[in-house]
């Protein structure tokens, strides 16, 4: 994988992550160009199904300020991943069936210049999960400098 150009650092702390995948999206070319400037937000975003595809949703990606007038895209609009058929089928079967959600890791351009987003399978973490692991994080910097 290469420089993310957006990340979710906060994924891993709020969800147990069951697997991940790497997904194509399909963009805009005022998208792409604003992504090339590292311009995103991953934050938010989620995934969902929407009419047998997996969309996600609430990827921010501002506008590009040189697209032509008219050209430019909406920065919140519903952007469609591309899976194979298997993998969605799966994915698609573990929403349904065990009340995972499919959540963003990270946007990046591979080595052949193509956008791609990775994507995980999770299950979201009880409050008292996260304070456990936020202990053990913290008892382990207090061992370090001891």
């Amino acid at each position: 994988m290469n420089k993310p150009i957006a990340e979710n650092k906060k994924a891993r702390f709020d969800y147990n992550i069951t697997e991940t995948l790497e997904a194509g999206i399909v963009l805009l070319g005022s998208e792409v160009k604003s992504l090339r400037l590292g311009k995103a937000s991953i934050r938010e975003a989620y995934a969902s199904q929407e009419n047998g595809d997996l969309v996600l949703i609430n990827f921010n990606i501002p506008e590009y300020d040189l697209a032509a007038k008219g050209q430019n895209h909406e920065p919140k609009r519903f952007r469609k991943l591309l899976l194979h058929k298997k993998e969605k089928n799966k994915i698609f079967g573990m929403i349904k069936r065990d009340g995972y959600t499919i959540i963003p890791l990270s946007c990046y351009f591979n080595k052949k210049g193509i956008a791609k987003v990775e994507i995980a399978v999770a299950k979201g973490k009880k409050l008292y999960d996260k304070r456990e692991v936020k202990k053990k994080k913290d008892w382990n910097m207090q061992k370090k400098m001891l």
